[in-house]
């Protein structure tokens, strides 16, 4: 053979790491689709429309604060979907203290107003 027809061999025309054109590759090797890391069900991340679920099971006067408390304190896997649970039940105290703020705040104004009527001023 001379040198023009080894080059145009396509015995001989190998492309760089072995990488054949019609997608053989030698030795059987052939490349593996990439993999999904698996993620534990501990820290498996909840999906926006998970969020709203629980948000509106969270909200349910006496079942879902009863339900929030069993997720805040352990009663799930999930790591993420207990740290939710804390905070809604953070935000639920926030509440809770501005309201009987609020409240104290207008009693005792129209405590003020109605003893103020009463003593003439």
């Amino acid at each position: 053979m001379d040198n023009y027809q080894m080059q145009n061999n396509p015995q001989n025309s190998a492309q760089p790491n072995g990488y054949q054109p019609n997608g053989y590759q030698p030795n059987g090797y052939q490349p593996s689709a990439p993999q999904q890391p698996v993620i534990p069900e501990e820290y498996r991340p909840i999906s926006m429309w998970g969020y709203f679920g629980y948000q509106l099971l969270f909200a349910i006067p006496c079942i879902g604060f009863i339900i929030m408390i069993v997720f805040a304190l352990g009663g799930t896997k999930n790591i993420n979907l207990k740290n939710f649970a804390r905070s809604f039940f953070c935000w639920m105290v926030i509440w809770l203290i501005l309201v009987i703020i609020i409240a104290v705040l207008g009693g005792a104004s129209g405590l003020f107003a109605a003893m103020a009527q009463y003593s003439g001023y």
